[in-house]
């Protein structure tokens, strides 16, 4: 039973791959992608350096991004992104490396055009009907329609009704030296670092999906930082709704995040990281016990963008992209070429031998061997893990560790046939104790790959990944498939004595017992 479950596991998870037109998804060596070197703008603590290692890694890996290759380099962070549908959303989310800044909305400017620094009427508020609530309003919006975060509004999750909020005409302060937009009127989407001072009143742009400024922002000192977030994630729509962000602040940040609620109900709240608004929405109540949610006419991207922005937007250090570059998959490719081939090629005169040697065994070796690429092709593919040309280099080396196994239980039966033993009350006897000399080497094995997967950085961790789950499958094929297969051929005489392939002639020994 055993025999045939594993087969149709394995010819049953290749076609599920192939059907669904899964594949092993290649590392930056193999296809190519994108590497960005972050430094710091000033000297800091290697503990500092490493926190924000940790925010970018948890940034990058929310993006959907398998096994991305991030590490320190003395000063610097080196961030490798491959297999990246979208390279440029990847890159401008790695480069958003500033403090994510919570600043009450003052004025709300058009995308173009000059910058008035007096008073202004507060664009019209929107309502946010909570769940189980039954009252809404239209929301209205002076943002050009379509840019992300455009007539969005805040308001609690746990509120029990939904309060409306009525446009208001607001004083302002007089701006201290806003940001005077240039000779044409705009002004820049990409401000300078000064621009950004969380302590003075700035203008700042809100910049839609193709990167043209949607509209501008006369915004406040900042009043809280991104450290208030515990966690925020993308909502799919109600139906007839859109997608929102939900948002769970920290115990800390509750109590900071309802006393500048307070102050600022029925008024914008910009979300600005990088010089950029990401996001301006309206306060709908004063007390949100610890969580909220932002709606508006989100789609789904730029609901998972902002969700991202908001649970990693802070980090310790201002960082900047030191270079950026496009990595060619040219020479990765070259040498996956060179290396399938050699493997291919050394597989081929070790099948070859193992069958001029072992003879019916042999064909078992072979059988044994595609059970076992079978599955590790379906769990690569289906589990989405990143193929490096140090993964490949695993792949070949384990291959040696499973003809290891094979060539252990055969000269066990060997040792059981100079006993006397005939072929057919070898087989069993001979694996039970050969099967402990496997589990002994794979052991060992997978103990050296585990201890360099958590040792080593980069692509080793690709070579000792691969190296101890094909030695897992080696456990488990030899139990499963050789065990039963082996018992099979050792019981059927026409396996046993036939003249060229017989498993007797393979052990070297007599179909009746003994060696001849």
């Amino acid at each position: 039973m055993s025999l045939i479950a594993i087969v149709v596991v394995a010819v049953g998870a290749l076609g599920l791959t192939l059907a669904s037109g899964k594949h092993p998804k290649l590392g930056l060596d193999l296809q190519g992608g994108v590497s960005v070197v972050l430094r710091p703008d000033h000297p800091v603590s290697s503990g500092v350096l490493g926190q924000a290692q940790s925010i970018i890694s948890r940034r990058v890996n929310g993006l959907g991004i398998s096994e991305p290759n991030i590490t320190r380099q003395g000063g610097t962070i080196l961030v490798e992104l491959a297999g990246v549908r979208d390279p440029d959303t990847a890159l401008k989310l790695v480069g958003q490396t500033a403090e994510l800044l919570f600043r009450p909305v003052l004025q709300t400017l058009p995308p173009q055009g000059p910058t008035p620094a007096t008073t202004t009427t507060a664009p019209g508020a929107s309502t946010t009907t909570a769940p189980g609530s039954t009252t809404t309003a239209p929301a209205t919006s002076t943002t050009k329609a379509g840019a992300l975060g455009a007539g969005t509004t805040l308001s609690t999750r746990l509120a029990s009704f939904s309060s409306q909020a009525t446009p208001a005409t607001t004083a302002v302060p007089a701006a201290p030296a806003p940001i005077s937009p240039d000779q044409t009127g705009n002004l820049p989407s990409s401000p300078p670092a000064q621009a950004n001072d969380p302590a003075q009143t700035v203008v700042l742009p809100q910049v839609d999906s193709s990167g043209n400024v949607a509209a501008r922002y006369l915004l406040g000192p900042a009043e809280l930082t991104g450290r208030i977030v515990s966690t925020a994630i993308a909502q799919p729509p109600t139906i007839g709704g859109n997608w929102a962000v939900e948002i769970n602040f920290t115990d800390s940040g509750s109590a900071a995040w309802d006393n500048m609620a307070g102050k600022y109900v029925n008024k914008q709240i910009a979300i600005v990281l990088d010089g950029v608004v990401k996001s301006a929405p309206t306060i709908q109540t004063a007390h949100f016990n610890g969580r909220a949610q932002i709606t508006g006419s989100f789609s789904q991207h730029e609901a998972q963008d902002l969700a991202l922005v908001l649970r990693y937007g802070a980090l310790p250090v201002q960082l900047s992209a030191e270079s950026i570059q496009e990595v060619s998959a040219t020479l990765g490719k070259d040498s996956l070429h060179a290396g399938v081939v050699a493997g291919i090629l050394g597989l081929a005169l070790v099948m070859l031998y193992m069958i001029f040697y072992y003879r019916a065994l042999g064909i078992v070796v072979v059988l044994g061997l595609g059970v076992s690429a079978m599955l590790l092709w379906s769990i690569i593919s289906l589990v989405g893990t990143v193929l490096t040309l140090a993964g490949v280099t695993g792949i070949i080396v384990s291959i040696g560790v499973t003809v290891d196994s094979y060539v252990v239980y055969f000269e066990r039966l060997k040792d059981e046939l100079r006993a006397g033993k005939t072929v057919r009350s070898s087989v069993d006897r001979g694996f039970a104790r050969a099967y402990r000399t496997i589990l002994a080497a794979d052991f060992v094995s997978f103990c050296a790959a585990a201890i360099l997967w958590v040792l080593a950085i980069g692509s080793v961790r690709g070579f000792a990944f691969f190296l101890g789950l094909s030695t897992i499958l080696d456990v488990i094929t030899a139990y499963l498939f050789t065990r039963p297969m082996v018992t099979m051929l050792g019981r059927n005489r026409v396996f046993t004595e036939a003249r060229f392939l017989g498993v007797a002639r393979g052990l070297a020994a007599s179909p009746t017992g003994g060696t001849v």
